[in-house]
């Protein structure tokens, strides 16, 4: 796990938390235990009926026991998508 998150450092990722929440930002760093420092960051708030929102969050940590699903984001397809029109159901929280 260390070595995929490691290519992923100074790239902006976007990470799915246990109970659903779904954070962008820039990996800074992180730890043997994947807890997550995010700069730059913002929570995407989805909605069926508004589109989605961004809440934003500035210098992030999220805990590794938190994280469900990390990946890289390709900045110039996110910023050609027009947030408030898409419209989505909430993430469910992870259910074991």
């Amino acid at each position: 796990m260390a070595t995929t998150l490691e290519s992923y450092t100074g790239h902006t990722v976007a990470v799915i938390t246990q109970d659903g929440r779904m954070i962008v930002g820039t990996l800074k760093g992180f730890d043997q235990a994947v807890n997550l420092i995010l700069d730059e960051s913002h929570e995407r708030v989805f909605s069926p009926e508004s589109g989605v929102q961004q809440v934003v969050l500035g210098l992030y940590i999220v805990r590794g026991d938190n994280v469900a699903v990390i990946g890289e984001i390709d900045d110039e397809i996110d910023s050609g998508i027009e947030m408030q029109s898409v419209k989505a159901e909430p993430f469910n929280p992870v259910v074991y």
